[in-house]
C-alpha cells in the first residue's frame, strides 16, 4: 500500500480524526500483543525495526548492523518474515529465489549475510541456529513479541518522525508509543528534520541513547548518474526519499513516478516505463529493492545502491555488541 498524505501531517487533520476510533482499536490490539512474552532463542537476537509503517531505512540498518558485527568476528544471520512473499518458512534464501518467493528486502540482505525467511520467527531463529550463525539480526518486528530481543533498534525517518502520531489507519504509528518506549533500547534517527529531533528528544527523555545516521549513495553508482537526465521510480515507503537522494547525487530528474511500497512490477508496468523513457531520451533508475523485484528482467534499468553513515561509530559499536555482551558473560 501507499501511505497516505495526512499521515505524515504534524497534527491530525479531519481524516485522521474520523479514523481516530478505528486507530484506538487497532493500537489497542498491538498494545496487548506487545505486552506478551516470547521464546527466547538460543542465539542473541539483535532487532532493527521502526515504530511507523511506511520505509524508515531499516534494511540498510540491518545491512550495516550485520557487516558490524562481522567485522567483530561474528557470524551473523538475518532473519525476516519475507514481505510480499510466497514462502512461509523457514527457508534460507538461496540465488533461485525471487521476490515472488521470498519478498524484496530478503533478497537484498542475502548480499550481505545469511538470510532466512519465516513467518514464525522462534522457527527461523532455530534454523539460524543449525546454519552455524552466532547472532540473529532481525530485519522489522520490533512489534512482534514472539522472540525476546537482546537489543532492540528503533530506526526514524528524521523528516517524517511519527507522523501526526496515531495508530493505524488514523497515523502511522504500529502501535501507541507507550506501549512501543518499553520495546525499544535505542533509536537511530536518518536524515535531518525537525520530526527527527523531537523523536530524539523524546528518546532521550525516556533514557534511551539516540544516534543519528544518513542515506549515502555508492560513489560510483553516484558519478556515473551525475549530470544525466533521468526518469527515476519507486515503489518503497516514500519514493520522494530517493528522488531527492537522485537530486543530491547530481541527477537531472525529468520525469518521477511513485509506486506503493513493495509493488510487484508487470510486464506491462516495465514496457510503459521504458516506452516513456525512450520517447524522452532518459534514462531509467530505481532502488535496489525494486530492482531486487524487477529481477532478470532489469535489462537497461539502472539501481542506485545507497549505504548507511552513522556519526558516532564507535557509540555504535559498543551498542551493537552490547547486544551480545549480556547473553555471553
Amino acid at each position: 500500500m501507499r501511505a497516505p498524505a495526512f499521515w505524515w501531517q504534524s497534527s491530525p487533520g479531519p481524516v485522521s480524526r474520523a479514523l481516530y476510533p478505528l486507530g484506538l482499536l487497532y493500537g489497542g490490539i498491538a498494545a496487548r500483543r506487545l505486552g506478551q512474552v516470547g521464546e527466547r532463542a538460543d542465539l542473541p537476537v539483535i532487532c532493527v525495526g521502526n515504530f511507523t509503517a511506511g520505509g524508515a531505512g531499516k534494511t540498510p540498518t540491518a545491512q550495516a548492523v550485520a557487516e558490524l558485527l562481522k567485522a567483530a568476528g561474528e557470524t551473523p544471520a538475518f532473519l525476516s518474515r519475507g514481505y510480499g512473499g510466497r514462502l512461509a518458512g523457514p527457508a534460507r534464501v538461496e540465488d533461485r529465489h525471487t521476490a515472488e518467493d521470498v519478498g524484496d528486502e530478503p533478497l537484498l540482505l542475502a548480499r550481505t549475510a545469511t538470510a532466512i525467511v519465516s513467518r514464525d520467527r522462534p522457527a527461523g531463529a532455530a534454523l539460524a541456529n543449525r546454519l552455524g550463525a552466532t547472532v540473529i539480526v532481525m530485519d522489522d518486528g520490533l512489534q512482534n513479541p514472539s522472540l525476546v530481543k537482546d537489543l532492540a533498534l528503533a530506526v526514524v525517518d528524521g523528516r517524517t518522525g511519527i507522523g501526526n502520531g496515531l495508530a493505524i489507519p488514523a497515523g502511522p504509528l504500529r502501535a501507541p508509543m507507550e506501549a512501543q518506549w518499553p520495546a525499544v533500547d535505542a533509536v537511530l534517527v536518518i536524515g535531518d528534520g525537525l520530526a527527527g529531533m523531537r523523536m530524539a528528544d523524546e528518546a532521550r527523555g525516556s533514557g534511551k541513547p539516540v544516534f543519528r545516521a544518513a542515506l549515502k549513495p555508492d560513489e560510483a553508482a553516484a558519478a556515473g548518474l551525475r549530470g544525466r537526465r533521468v526518469f527515476a521510480f519507486a515503489g518503497i515507503g516514500r519514493p520522494e526519499k530517493f528522488f531527492d537522494t537522485l537530486k543530491a547525487c547530481g541527477a537531472i530528474l525529468e520525469k518521477t513516478q511513485g509506486f506503493p511500497d513493495h509493488q510487484p512490477y508487470s510486464g506491462q508496468d516495465l514496457d510503459r516505463l521504458r516506452e516513456t523513457a525512450a520517447r524522452d531520451g532518459l534514462q531509467l533508475v530505481t532502488t535496489e529493492k525494486d530492482m531486487a523485484r524487477i529481477g532478470a528482467a532489469a535489462g537497461d534499468i539502472l539501481a542506485l545502491p545507497i549505504h548507511l553513515q552513522v556519526e558516532d561509530q564507535a557509540g555504535w559499536r559498543d551498542l551493537i555488541l552490547s547486544g551480545l555482551a549480556g547473553r555471553r558473560d
